[in-house]
């Protein structure tokens, strides 16, 4: 339950952040034994490229502390929506932080807010979306695919955020969310994203709210946009976020004396070296910022709009 406030030491069960290096993070639960595949329960020793760590020794450890295993260390470190995008078990496609910042602010979430979401996926923006919201808000979301919305509602549960979400089993392309005027925000990551938007229309409140639609193809942006305009949303917008990365290093650069312009030496009685000779003379080093030749392409597009409130005419 470690996921609904922070905590100084680990309990038991806990969800904690094993970090062995950047590349090697898991997410453990601290528990005394664990089912096997024979459905037998077994102590539960994790194992690691750094050996084997017995989970139940983390309980009382503090956060943040150097975990001693058999062939090395790591850190305990306490969960965070950003953490546990990172290690989450993958049912589905998930949305990572950088674009999940992006829903955050542009959705307008601050706590107290009701947010709709279809569909829940692997949980990922669910996370981030409770921790903005808390500890007055709510999230409703929704799943077509019956095990991925239980196997959700049991991690919301587990993670001790379960009072401030309801994940339920439904198709809302076909059937709405079933609810009226409650939602601050909605959030679509769906196939069909332009079937679902007079749903949502209907679930956000009188006063007006913001939509955000996921969609990896722009005909699917096309579709929902002219969705959205028929349905009196304003203010569309879509944006792509491409993460580049950088390369720091030093490079060896050669320098022109400008002092002494150079000639090319052909002249009689002229001793100075040539053009190439003067820069090679002069050798700098530099640091540079190098864009690596291969990147994370395209992810998806955000596409944002806004419901104005209905205006009521007065009595």
């Amino acid at each position: 339950m470690s996921f609904k406030e922070y905590k100084t030491h680990v309990e038991m069960g806990d969800t904690v952040i094993l970090y062995l290096n950047i590349k090697n993070i898991h997410a453990i639960t601290v528990t005394e034994e664990v089912k096997n595949k024979k459905g037998n329960m077994v102590p539960n020793i994790f194992q690691t490229v750094y050996g084997a760590l017995k989970v139940k020794d983390l309980v009382g450890m503090k956060y943040g502390s150097q975990v001693q295993m058999t062939r090395g260390w790591a850190f305990a470190l306490h969960p965070t929506p950003e953490l546990w995008t990172l290690t989450l078990p993958h049912r589905t496609q998930i949305l990572y932080t950088p674009d999940i910042s992006i829903v955050l602010t542009q959705l307008e979430l601050r706590p107290g807010s009701v947010v709709c979401e279809a569909g829940t996926g692997s949980g990922s923006l669910s996370h981030a979306i409770l921790r903005t919201i808390a500890p007055t808000g709510h999230l409703h979301t929704f799943d077509f695919h019956e095990q991925r919305s239980r196997l959700a509602a049991e991690e919301f549960s587990a993670h001790g955020v379960g009072d401030y979400v309801t994940a339920r089993h439904r198709d809302v392309c076909g059937e709405g969310f079933d609810l009226d005027s409650v939602a601050d925000a909605v959030f679509l990551d769906l196939p069909r994203p332009y079937d679902a938007v007079p749903f949502a229309k209907q679930a956000l409140k009188k006063s007006g709210g913001r939509i955000c639609s996921f969609s990896p193809c722009i005909e699917q942006v096309q579709k929902t946009c002219d969705s959205l305009r028929k349905h009196g949303f304003t203010e569309l917008q879509t944006l792509e976020c491409l993460q580049r990365e950088f390369q720091v290093r030093k490079s060896v650069m050669s320098v022109f004396d400008l002092s002494q312009p150079p000639t090319d030496g052909s002249a009689d009685g002229d001793e100075r070296p040539s053009k190439k000779a003067a820069m090679e003379e002069r050798p700098r080093e530099v640091l540079t910022g190098i864009p690596l030749t291969t990147m994370p392409g395209h992810t998806g597009f955000l596409t944002f709009a806004t419901l104005p409130p209905v205006m009521t005419s007065a009595t």
